[in-house]
């Protein structure tokens, strides 16, 4: 008993940051194991290691980069448990670990709600166990209404044991912006559904809006009139909110100009309008596609890596650096530009502190990316516009692809898997899983000097 306390005492000695990279990693292995299961593969595939532990990282950044067709590769009991995996990454491992916590009747102590606070990007101990009663409820909930009615649209396309297959899957795909799809097309095979599409877009919103904005938003819906009345969205709600739709809005009409005379050209209104908005909104972090990415313009793929660099909303299922982190950059230099030294927004000045985090998380996941680039042009034979595609839509865990995912080497999958695990874990976790912890100091501070800049 002393020897076993004793190897677990270096776990104690870990960082709340160290611990969630840790459970990731933890995940990753259960999850390459199912994957890797015969039972989950149909008749006559064998899988590599390599490709196995890719599709894991994969579902458990649900990123949906893969270099398989899983239509082609799982069976159905494959199929379910990659449900399960995206399940476990897009509400958090901490979140699914504390429900079952809950469920065995197990107190929720300091430690373990200084996790919960950490994978869900939260500054308080207050309330993390309710809010994560309230994503579970939440996420499911929206899940369910997504499967019951996909599924039963699917019909008209599917065998009904067929149709609520796709459903259930496409629901927790979409939701939890996995990417992964089962038809071996992406949506391209509902390109012309805009029923289909349109159930899709609203259910990777509701994943990469962030969870403390559905929450907010149930709350307003489902209050007492009398509190409606008086009710206020957090400055978080709302800069969010603005951003996120903000960038949806800009990133349609940029992709509407740059293929006007390309991909747009022989398209009806209708047609233009849903290729520019589905392919503005997946970018967020959903993944899934109505079109071969590749049909597009240089200039119109350099723009969507953009937008999967800044990636979703901070706690919400989605990577890159954020829109907050994005808001916060632009508005500080702006307001720079001003002359002015402290950032307003709806009212409310923003803390110092998050303006740092945001100029440093923007700051490394350049560099993150910028490497990751750097590596792939020495060992991958694609173009520098292919190649960056793929790295922001695995920082940003998206999941969109010109297709070279499959062809990449052995070195080139390693570093989309690494971008995928930090795009999942933040790169604020991940900067901080290299800290040491702090030594004691003498109080004292050392003379200021000025530096020129610029």
């Amino acid at each position: 008993m002393y020897m076993r306390n004793r190897s677990l005492r270096w776990v104690d000695k870990l960082s709340p940051f160290k611990l969630i990279a840790l459970f990731y990693l933890g995940a990753v292995t259960i999850a390459s194991i199912l994957l890797g299961l015969p039972v989950a593969h149909q008749a006559g595939v064998d899988l590599s290691f390599i490709n196995i532990l890719f599709t894991a990282v994969s579902a458990v950044s649900v990123t949906g980069l893969s270099v398989i067709n899983i239509s082609d590769t799982f069976s159905t009991t494959g199929i379910i448990l990659l449900a399960f995996v995206l399940q476990l990454g897009g509400i958090g491992v901490m979140s699914l670990g504390t429900a079952v916590w809950l469920l065995l009747g197990k107190k929720i102590g300091l430690k373990e709600r200084r996790l919960i606070m950490t994978d869900q990007n939260q500054t308080s101990f207050q309330g993390v166990v309710k809010l994560i009663r309230e994503i579970i409820l939440v996420v499911l909930l929206i899940e369910f209404i997504g499967f019951l009615v996909l599924g039963t649209y699917f019909l008209q396309y599917f065998p009904a044991g067929e149709a609520y297959l796709q459903g259930f899957f496409g629901a927790i795909s979409a939701m939890t912006n996995g990417g992964f799809d089962i038809t071996g097309q992406s949506l391209i095979p509902y390109k012309d559904d805009y029923f289909v599409q349109f159930i899709n877009m609203l259910l990777i919103i509701a994943g990469a809006i962030g969870f403390p904005v559905l929450i907010e938003v149930k709350e307003y819906l489902f209050a007492p009139s009398y509190e409606n009345r008086v009710k206020r969205f957090s400055l978080f709600a709302k800069l969010t909110s603005f951003t996120f739709f903000a960038l949806v809005i800009l990133g349609m009409v940029f992709i509407f100009i740059f293929e006007i005379n390309n991909f747009f050209a022989d398209k009806s209104w209708h047609e233009i309008f849903f290729y520019a908005l589905f392919q503005s909104v997946t970018t967020r972090s959903g993944g899934l596609a109505t079109m071969d990415v590749t049909q597009l313009t240089e200039q119109t793929r350099l723009f969507m890596s953009s937008l999967m660099f800044i990636g979703a909303s901070p706690s919400s299922v989605g990577g890159g650096i954020r829109t907050t982190t994005f808001a916060l950059v632009v508005i500080f230099v702006l307001t720079y530009a001003r002359g002015q030294n402290h950032i307003r927004i709806f009212g409310r000045q923003i803390h110092d502190d998050d303006l740092i985090k945001a100029v440093v998380v923007t700051i490394m996941a350049v560099m993150t990316c910028f490497s990751a680039v750097l590596i792939l042009t020495i060992t991958e034979p694609f173009t520098l516009n292919q190649l960056l595609f793929e790295v922001t839509s695995a920082f940003g865990t998206v999941g969109l692809s010109t297709g070279i995912t499959s062809d990449l080497s052995t070195i080139g999958k390693l570093i989309i898997m690494i971008l995928m695990f930090i795009g999942r874990i933040g790169i604020l976790t991940f900067l901080f899983t290299l800290k040491k912890e702090k030594k004691k100091t003498g109080n004292y501070e050392y003379p200021k000097e000025r530096i020129i800049i610029g």
